[in-house]
Order: structure tokens, then sequence, then C-alpha cells
């Protein structure tokens, strides 16, 4: 076992998936009901990395991970997108018609509605996993109820699937953070992507200034994503990623970017996934 490795959730959920895809199959995990508890693993040194979502091409930015990534002062070593695939699975022997209830994570359940329209009988329930509710099936064999989640958890879990790909929007991606409590030096010649956070003053047009350094220092910003600042009210913290062919005009930017801002933090500096 080389790592282990901070997920929320259990074997069988998306960041399970991204864990072995990221690190290969000699892993240790920390299962983690919660993304504050995969921070506290991290800072705690219950783990050596963690997975972390942070966007979903349908849902958008999860908001509340950036704040967590920022206050735990966590540091972006890399990414990874995944192909949501959600399925319908159920102990062997069953049919569509003699499930009553399916549970998922809320997410998943609403990027599965319109599906679900056509069985007014089934009870849609919300827990805190998608492959929570495939575990407690098979240990508890429970008939009549169902769980949405990725193929692995069928595989893991013994569960047969009676309806596979049933997600509205086909082309379904989540963004993953790979994450360490402490920066590790990547070599620069490889760094082609930052996460970065600042703040601004209200002087007029100051968003405006700082994205047309970022413009002219050859950045191209690929996201933005304004989070208030709780105790400052109306003002705003934002959290940007860019991408660059060369790590000198990220160097450059970031000077001018430190003197233009009221607070300025690099989140992550780390080399883009391919996809």
């Amino acid at each position: 076992m080389d790592i282990k490795v901070a997920i929320q959730g259990i074997q069988g959920s998306f960041h399970h998936q991204v864990a072995h895809r990221y690190f290969g199959e000699a892993i240790g995990l920390d299962e983690c009901s919660t993304f504050r508890d995969v921070a506290n693993s991290l800072k705690n040194k219950q783990s050596d990395k963690a997975i972390m979502a942070i966007e979903n091409s349908i849902a958008g930015a999860i908001l509340p991970n950036y704040a967590l990534i920022d206050s735990y002062d966590l540091h972006i070593v890399g990414e990874h997108f995944l192909d949501i695939h959600m399925n319908l699975m159920v102990l062997p022997g069953q049919k569509i018609e003699d499930i009553k209830e399916v549970h998922s994570h809320p997410i998943a359940l609403l990027q599965c509605a319109n599906f679900f329209s056509q069985y007014p009988h089934i009870k849609l329930v919300e827990s805190s996993d998608t492959a929570i509710t495939a575990k407690r099936i098979q240990e508890n064999q429970l008939k009549g109820i169902g769980a949405l989640a990725g193929p692995v958890a069928s595989e893991i879990y013994n569960l047969e699937i009676i309806a596979d790909g049933i997600h509205t929007i086909k082309s379904n991606k989540t963004r993953f953070v790979v994450l360490k409590a402490s920066n590790k030096e990547i070599p620069k010649e490889i760094i082609n992507k930052a996460s970065i956070k600042f703040e601004l003053d209200d002087t007029p047009g100051s968003l405006a200034t700082v994205l047309n350094v970022m413009n002219n220092c050859k950045l191209n910003l690929t996201k933005i994503q304004s989070l208030p600042i709780i105790e400052k009210p109306f003002t705003y913290a934002f959290f940007v990623d860019v991408v660059f062919e060369k790590y000198k005009h990220f160097e450059k930017a970031k000077k001018v970017m430190e003197i233009m801002t009221t607070h300025f933090k690099v989140l992550g500096e780390y080399e883009k996934s391919k996809q």
C-alpha cells in the first residue's frame, strides 16, 4: 500500500473510482461522511492525499468545497474529470415494478428526475452518498429498494443493474481535484494550470483590470466563481482557474495581481487533466 487517500463516501462511490484511476489500485482509503471530514483527514495526517469533487457539468460549481480548500489551506496538486453514469441497481431477480423506493445523493436523484417521472410509484429518498445504499441493500438483503450509483458499486455489492445510463443529460462530467495538506513542489516545466483566490476593493472596474492583466500575461481563464465574504457584507472573493503554456507567464501575472488585489492566494499549481 503506497498512500492513503481520503474520499467523501465509501467504496463504489464516484470519489472511490477517481482515487483508483488517479493513484492506481495499491492505495488505502479513508472513507469520510462529509467533505469537511475529508479536509480534517488531511490536516490531521490521517491521509496523505484527498479527492474532492469541485464542479459538475450539469449542477455547476460546488461552492462549499472551494471555501473548504481555502479555509483549511489545502493545496491542489492535480485534477481528474470523470464521466458520470447513473444506474439503477437492486438485489438480483427484481423488476422495476417491484421497486418502491430509490435512494441516492440528491444531485444524483436530480440528474435522473426525468427517468423516474415515468414511475410515479417509486419514492425518491436522499442519502449522503451514491454507493452507501448499494452497500445497505446487500448487507440487509433489502427487496423493494433500489440504489442509484455508478457501475462499480453494482460489482462491489453484487447488485443487478435494471436500468443503466438513466441520467437525463448524457454528457455528464464531474471535475475532481487532488489535494494535499502541504504544498508539493511540482516541476515548473510541467505546470500549466493554476487555481487562485483573490479579493478586491470596491474601486469601479477593479475586476476588469485584473482580468486584463491575465489576458496580457497570456493566461487563459477557464473558470471564475465568486463567493460572498461573510464578515464583509456585499463583498466577494473570486476563485479562478487559469491555464498557460509557460510557467513564466503565470509568475509574471502573480507578481502583478499580488499588488493589485487586497488579498491574493495560490490554491494550487499543477498539470491540467487531459480529460
